[in-house]
Order: C-alpha cells, then sequence, then structure tokens
C-alpha cells in the first residue's frame, strides 16, 4: 500500500463532495456553486490536516478573481491565512464584509488573525464587532481567547463557558472545548482540562487542531502511548505525523524512523516549493526529534516574526534554551512581558533562560 486515501468511496464525505462538484460542473460560472466546493475543500483540509483540499480548493476559486462575492472572498481569506498570507487574507475578509456586511464569519477570522500577530487591540475591535452583529457565540469565542491571551485565564473560562452555552451547533462546541482544554492546561487544571479535551473527542468531529491539542497535552503529561493510539490514523497530517514521530520516539516504537524520515522528506518539499507555513513545526522537529537547536532556533525565529501565539512562543523559547542562546528568544519574552500571559511552563522557560521574567 503505498497510501491511505483520506476519503473512502461510498463514504459520506465523497458523497458530499462529488454532489459538489457535479453542481459546479453544471454551471461552471455560479460563484454559490464555486464558493459551496471551495468551503467543503477548506473544512475538509482543517478537519483532516491535509493540505492537498487546499490546492483543490484554490483551484475552484483561482477562476474567478474577477468576480468575487462575499462568499469566494471568505473562502479566499481562509485559504490565504492557511499560507500565512495575513494580510492579504485580511484583505479579503474586509473586501468581503464591504460587500455584506452581516458576514460575521469574515469578522471572526479577522479576529483570529489579529490574534494570531499578537495585534490585541484590533483583535478586541473584532470581537466588539461580532457583539454588534449579535453573534454571542462568535463574539465570546474571541473575547475568551483574547482574555487567555492576555493573562487573564480565569475570566477566559468564564467567557469561553458562556459561549458554549450559547452554541448548540456542533462544530462550535468543539472549538470552545478545545480552547477550554488550553486555558485550563495553561492555568494547571489537568484534570479539568482533561475533562474538556475528552468532551470535544466525544463530539465524533474530525479536527486537526483538536487531535494536536489533545497529543501536546498528553506529551506534556509523559503518556505517549496514548498520543500513538490517537494518530495512528493521521499521517497525512503533517503537524499529526510529528507528534506521532515524537511519541514513537520516546517509546522506541520501530515505526518511529519511518515517521522521521517522512517527516524530513515533507519539510524537505515544502522548501522546494517556497511553502513557509510549518516553520514551527519544522523547529520542533528539529529541536526533538534531530537535536539540532541551531536550526530549530533559526526556523522558530522565522516563524514568530510572522505569527505570535503562545504555542509559537513556546517552542521559540525552547529553542533559545537549548541552543544556549537566550537572546535568541528575546521577541517571545518581550511577549510574555507584555501580554501578561500565564502558562507556567513558559514562564519557566523564560526563567531558566536568566532573562527577567514577566
Amino acid at each position: 500500500m503505498l497510501e491511505r486515501l483520506p476519503l473512502r468511496p461510498g463514504d459520506e464525505a465523497t458523497r458530499a463532495f462529488r454532489t459538489l462538484r457535479q453542481a459546479l460542473a453544471k454551471t461552471p460560472t455560479d460563484a454559490s456553486a464555486a464558493s459551496a466546493l471551495a468551503q467543503a475543500y477548506f473544512d475538509q483540509a482543517m478537519a483532516k490536516g491535509d493540505p492537498r483540499y487546499i490546492g483543490y480548493a484554490e483551484a475552484v476559486v483561482r477562476p474567478f478573481a474577477s468576480t468575487m462575492t462575499a462568499d469566494l472572498l471568505l473562502v479566499r481569506g481562509q485559504l490565504r491565512q492557511y499560507r500565512h498570507q495575513f494580510e492579504e487574507a485580511l484583505e479579503d475578509f474586509s473586501s468581503a464584509l464591504r460587500l455584506d456586511p452581516q458576514q460575521a464569519q469574515a469578522q471572526a477570522w479577522r479576529g483570529a488573525i489579529f490574534l494570531v500577530q499578537a495585534n490585541y487591540p484590533a483583535a478586541q475591535q473584532a470581537c466588539q464587532a461580532l457583539r454588534d452583529l449579535a453573534q454571542r457565540a462568535l463574539a465570546g469565542a474571541c473575547q475568551g481567547l483574547l482574555q487567555a491571551y492576555t493573562g487573564n485565564l480565569q475570566a477566559a473560562q468564564a467567557t469561553l463557558q458562556l459561549a458554549l452555552q450559547a452554541s448548540p451547533a456542533p462544530e462550535n462546541q468543539l472549538w470552545l472545548l478545545t480552547r477550554l482544554g488550553e486555558v485550563a492546561s495553561w492555568r494547571g487544571q489537568a484534570a479539568q482540562a482533561e475533562q474538556h479535551f475528552k468532551a470535544a473527542l466525544k463530539l465524533g468531529l474530525d479536527d486537526g487542531y483538536l487531535l494536536a491539542a489533545w497529543s501536546d497535552f498528553l506529551l506534556d503529561a509523559q503518556r505517549p502511548a496514548e498520543v500513538v493510539a490517537l494518530l495512528a490514523p493521521w499521517e497525512s497530517s503533517d503537524g499529526l505525523l510529528l507528534r506521532l514521530a515524537e511519541a514513537g520516539t520516546l517509546l522506541k516504537l520501530p515505526a518511529a524512523s519511518r515517521h522521521v524520515q517522512a517527516l524530513a522528506n515533507r519539510f524537505d518539499a515544502a522548501r522546494l516549493r517556497g511553502d513557509a507555513t510549518h516553520r514551527a513545526e519544522e523547529a520542533r522537529f528539529e529541536l526533538r526529534l534531530r537535536g539540532n537547536p541551531q536550526a530549530a532556533l533559526v526556523m522558530a525565529k522565522a516563524n514568530y516574526a510572522v505569527q505570535r501565539e503562545p504555542r509559537d512562543a513556546r517552542i521559540l523559547l525552547e529553542a533559545a534554551l537549548a541552543a544556549k542562546d537566550p537572546a535568541g528568544a528575546q521577541a517571545a519574552l518581550d511577549w510574555l512581558r507584555s501580554s501578561g500571559f500565564q502558562d507556567p511552563h513558559m514562564l519557566a522557560l523564560a526563567k531558566d533562560l536568566n532573562l527577567k521574567t514577566p
């Protein structure tokens, strides 16, 4: 067997994609049909962690470049943010809102990008715009994450919990439970974090971010065997394969060397394509699986210049500590100081770098 295909003939997702493709084939200039198919491809990429669906979605959107609707702009913005083309994505979301001021998803994605960039005043404006649109769940999700990133973890938990109660949709429940799991973990509430993650898993929805967050929790808790059991079917996702390789290496499993080599090949191929979207993962790969802290630090610094979420700061701190180069982590240390972020693990890393902690 060369590869396990992500979709199987006869399953529900395959049938849905076939229907959407047929609809576009019948009316190839129909922007609604194109946006529906492209959005389905993007959602599948997020669920499966498989970047091939991003390419499929981009191919669907491309012919409409001069006749973009609000829905197509929304999808193209999502695709661009996936590629870390954040400024272009923000332009698309703003254009979508000009065409349709009620396009709440475009506003939510704007907030998400501002949070990734650590532009908290702009993120606050996006959260307020969602409240003005009467989007209680989206506004709560935005505000809760903003509170978490700026050191108000207890308030973040309360806000996210209220958003969870206001949003019965399974997809929203999954996202909110995952974030609640992360916040509880940052507060050192391991049992509560595990409860949230498991509740998200019980929803039965594929989601690459959830699997990555839960795997990171398990790895931090020194439970690699559970990561192997969880991620064995997910080798198509670079981020999940990374965590599978870490767990397998810790357990000295025969498959670990194959997973490490597969990751090396994928990162090499990405560089040849000029694809820089996985710098954080490659930094972690160099540090934890190749034992090359200097290369990890180079990657982590390049990544942190583009995206500045807590996990990006953490790998930068870890790489700088391992490379014995405290100055290399200055950007992350500055963020810890200015944001007030309170994760004990990251504060301990900062302390170990012998630099002033927040």
